[in-house]
């Protein structure tokens, strides 16, 4: 394994252990025991290496918590939803501390335009694959939507995810479960339909 890859799976061990906020470069060159020029050399600055690392730990996080091509396409809306929602609240316990870690980057993003355009990035890449996966809207206007609405429906999901797990990780024993969203969701649904009819 080279500096690079070793650099990679230190930033995503410390992250792990100690949060965004509180890895200095030297930590990350021991972590992967390199020299410490390699961080600027592969990455170009501690935030850029600690950004792709969390990127990837959430990238990874969303392939789990999102269903993927495929499976997706077993049961309606509702099992769909019911599935992400619990894998997501299952998921706060095993990758707490990435989550954690995710917190503290938003954080960081109000001072950093480069951690701020990496994690909206990411955020609009998100938003047209979750209404493809759970609702089987395409953004192409393959089949039933179009692009505004398909981003419209992966942006309610992006802020319901955001939202329920700060939920669980400030207050697991008050936060909703999958079937109080579920809920949540079709009241509020109803209630658009008698206001717009």
């Amino acid at each position: 394994m080279g500096h690079r890859e070793r650099l990679m799976a230190g930033a995503r061990r410390l992250l792990a252990e100690r949060g965004y906020a509180r890895i200095t470069s030297r930590d990350l060159a021991a972590a992967a025991d390199a020299p410490l020029g390699t961080i600027n050399y592969h990455y170009g600055s501690k935030e850029a290496l600690l950004n792709a690392a969390l990127l990837e730990a959430l990238h990874e996080w969303g392939d789990r918590t999102v269903p993927p091509p495929g499976q997706a396409a077993d049961g309606g809306d509702a099992e769909r939803l019911d599935g992400m929602w619990s894998d997501i609240i299952e998921s706060v316990t095993a990758d707490r501390p990435m989550l954690v870690a995710a917190v503290e980057a938003y954080a960081q993003a109000e001072r950093s335009s480069d951690i701020r355009q990496q994690i909206a990035e990411a955020l609009e890449r998100a938003r047209p694959r979750m209404a493809r996966e759970l609702h089987d809207v395409d953004a192409a206007g393959d089949g039933e939507g179009d692009e505004r609405t398909a981003r419209a429906i992966g942006s309610v999901h992006m802020a319901l995810i955001i939202g329920l797990v700060h939920q669980w990780l400030v207050d697991p024993d008050r936060a909703p479960s999958a079937a109080d969203l579920t809920l949540g969701l079709r009241a509020i649904a109803r209630r658009l339909e008698t206001a717009d009819g």
